[in-house]
């Protein structure tokens, strides 16, 4: 196949500076988990981006200085030149694959507690760090700043000397002493550097003139800025200061990253924002500057990607999550590929990682973060030769990964599920508010399956143990899947609750099935979230649009908390609020009758009640495994059937997140048909002291320990 002409404008190459990009597509700096603490995974995961086809791959941002300690996250780091060979690593992937390297540079000012450093905080003015920690950052003075302009010249400097090409000053998220100059919140002097829009543009004005001097006769100079925060007159805007900031400076840098500030208004989830979001706040910046512009949005059609290019919104695709769920995007598009996208579904499990200090993980690609520990691709997969075939029972996320990657990798695959729909609980919750693009999920591996001569995939076929001994298939995988408790067992009660009985339950499957129709009787809907992620949170939604009066209970301070990690927590809470949900945090389940529920405060036992028709308990889920017991209750039968293998995938071994039972299906066809793990552990981990010990630039080692 050869690439649609449609899309020839996104292949054009763009000069930045005295370099030039050979296409639109750039994959802006977003965090991995990796950084300076996994180099090699984090050079793997970069150069695999080049492979794909991304014209720029930049990195994470890059602390410059001590003061600037994000312990116990896993960025990037230029304290010293001792840094230098991690990121030398990462540039020689990169160019190994023709892309330009980019580099952001950022002291994270009063964003940090300097945790490992221990060193005081940095900040304009003297302020509470914007960490949870007893910490104040104390106001800059003008040796302090004098300092400042030369730890980003000296970390320029360092960036060259590792071979990257692009130099970001980076001024977003309200995470950047630049930032922090620039905001009437944060700035709050009297001298030079504070008071008026000039004055506080000053000390920007002045390390971008630096780092220019420094090394941008060979490297491009970039500047990543927030031109709106979201917060009307109190923070910048893209009518007011934002906009100012770009006509002030607009021919200084070579290359102008524009975007919405902080990280939760920039990497929006799909329940809250479409694709393109940020075009609104972001469309002004091509009319006062000459220089390339790039901006984000969650762009995963080509259709919108030409859109904003020709409409004069930007001159590059810029991509952090969609990059994320297919590393190979901009080579699909260019060889007529388009039905081969994994499309990003905006769920922001990859945000969780880096919020966690954990190498990053993807719902659409779970080879993300493997490239280098466990030597995974995200587009090729091999198994032995003559694989045997596999039968897999069960249609929803980890079955149908498994059976998309052994079909892939050359594997006869029979994949059977009982339902009259693909997807399992990706197709169930999916038609809940906001969620329709998790269906992604679906929708990409059976088209896969369907294009495949080795795959044989049936609905409608639920199967006993007598029919699987019967085809006598050598690899059996269970993916039957996993169905919510409504005995109250969860985080908090970790027994039964036998008084729940006393009233009416409806469990969460019957809502996400039903909606509204699920409560039949009048009365308050109370549901008691134990699960502190999404779903409980959805539901009230359902229960509120079928009219129903809500209470949301959870054992926690706030509503949803692990939706922090995927950075829509306060979005969530707020709709809940904006619904008239009445929500009451820090209760357990005390006692139950026909019509009321008494509740135990978690921290004092203080008892109380509240009205309650119907609970909704969305606490825990148990697997589906009456088939795997049944199997295993006739393993001596096993082999006469010709069965070598029966494994669990998924929620049926253990309920979890999507994205971890992609995993899960992942893992299983890149095992097929090799022994059982040995105790070993089963990846490669990283020597970090060898690493920053004793290799040279771009030449990084490791050991198994």
């Amino acid at each position: 196949m050869k690439r649609d002409p449609r899309f020839d404008i996104l292949f054009e190459p763009v000069r930045i500076g005295p370099l030039t990009a050979r296409n639109r597509f750039y994959q802006v700096p977003h965090c991995s988990g990796m950084g300076y603490r996994y180099p090699n995974a984090e050079a793997h995961l970069r150069g695999i981006k080049a492979e794909g086809g991304w014209a720029v791959v930049s990195t994470q941002e890059a602390e410059i200085h001590p003061t600037s300690d994000l312990t116990p996250a896993n960025e990037a780091r230029l304290w010293d030149d001792g840094d230098l060979p991690t990121l030398a690593a990462v540039t020689e992937r990169i160019h190994a694959h023709g892309s330009l390297a980019a580099i952001q540079l950022v002291h994270n000012g009063l964003h940090v507690a300097n945790r490992f450093s221990r060193m005081i905080p940095l900040a304009p003015s003297n302020s509470v760090s914007d960490s949870l920690d007893p910490v104040q950052a104390r106001a800059m003075d003008k040796a302090d700043i004098i300092d400042m302009r030369r730890w980003y010249r000296e970390a320029a400097i360092r960036a060259r000397r590792a071979g990257f090409d692009i130099i970001y000053l980076y001024s977003g998220h309200d995470m950047s002493v630049l930032q922090h100059f620039l905001s009437k919140r944060h700035n709050h002097r009297s001298d030079e550097y504070g008071g008026s829009f000039e004055n506080r543009l000053r000390l920007f004005r002045e390390i971008l003139g630096d780092t220019k001097e420094a090394v941008g006769d060979t490297c491009a100079i970039a500047v990543r800025l927030a031109v709106d925060e979201l917060l009307g007159p109190a923070g910048i805007t893209s009518e007011g200061e934002g906009r100012d900031v770009i006509s002030a400076l607009a021919e200084e840098p070579d290359l102008w990253d524009v975007n919405l500030s902080n990280w939760s208004n920039d990497s929006q989830t799909a329940r809250f924002s479409e694709e393109g979001y940020q075009e609104p706040y972001i469309g002004f910046v091509k009319s006062v500057t000459t220089k390339p512009v790039i901006g984000v949005g969650r762009y995963t059609s080509p259709d919108s990607m030409v859109r904003v290019i020709r409409q004069g919104i930007m001159d590059f695709i810029g991509a952090a999550r969609p990059s994320i769920a297919d590393p190979f995007l901009p080579r699909k598009i260019e060889e007529g590929r388009i039905d081969d996208i994994r499309e990003c579904i905006g769920c922001n499990i990859c945000a969780s990682g880096d919020n966690t200090n954990t190498p990053m993980r993807c719902t659409q690609n779970p080879t993300i973060g493997e490239e280098w520990r466990k030597g995974w691709h995200p587009e090729r997969l091999s198994v032995k030769d003559r694989p045997e075939p596999a039968l897999i029972i069960g249609g929803g996320p980890a079955g149908l990964e498994a059976a998309r990657a052994l079909s892939q990798a050359g594997v006869d695959i029979v994949l059977a599920d009982s339902g009259d729909e693909w997807g399992g609980r990706i197709t169930r919750e999916s038609r809940l508010p906001g969620l329709a693009t998790w269906a992604r999920v679906r929708d990409w591996r059976v088209g896969q399956l369907q294009v495949r001569p080795n795959a044989q995939i049936y609905l409608q076929s639920p199967l006993t143990v007598d029919d699987v001994l019967q085809y006598g298939v050598p690899h059996i995988a269970l993916a039957t899947g996993s169905r919510w408790r409504c005995d109250g067992v969860g985080r908090t009660h970790r027994l039964p609750l036998a008084f729940l009985s006393e009233g009416k339950i409806v469990s969460p499957d019957a809502v996400i099935d039903e909606g509204g129709q699920a409560v039949t009787d009048d009365g308050p809907v109370v549901i008691y979230d134990d699960d502190s992620f999404y779903l409980g949170s959805v539901l009230a939604e359902v229960l509120v649009e079928a009219g129903r009066h809500v209470i949301f209970l959870t054992p926690e301070p706030q509503v949803s908390p692990w939706s922090n990690y995927t950075l829509e927590q306060s979005r969530i809470q707020k709709r809940l609020i904006d619904l008239g949900v009445q929500i009451i945090p820090s209760v357990g389940l005390a006692g139950r009758t026909r019509d009321s529920l008494t509740l135990s405060c978690v921290y004092s036992g203080k008892l109380s009640s509240i009205d309650c028709a119907t609970l909704v308990p969305v606490t825990a889920r148990l697997p589906n495994e009456d088939l795997w017991l049944a199997m295993k209750a006739r393993e001596c039968e096993w082999a006469d059937a010709g069965i070598k293998s029966v494994t669990r995938l998924g929620d049926c071994l253990a309920p979890g997140l999507i994205a971890s039972a992609v995993y899960s299906g992942h893992q299983y066809a890149q095992g097929y048909g090799t022994a059982p793990e040995d105790g070993r552990v089963p990846f490669k981990r990283e020597d970090i002291a060898m690493l920053y010990g004793n290799a040279t630039p771009g030449k990084l080692t490791a050991d198994l320990y």
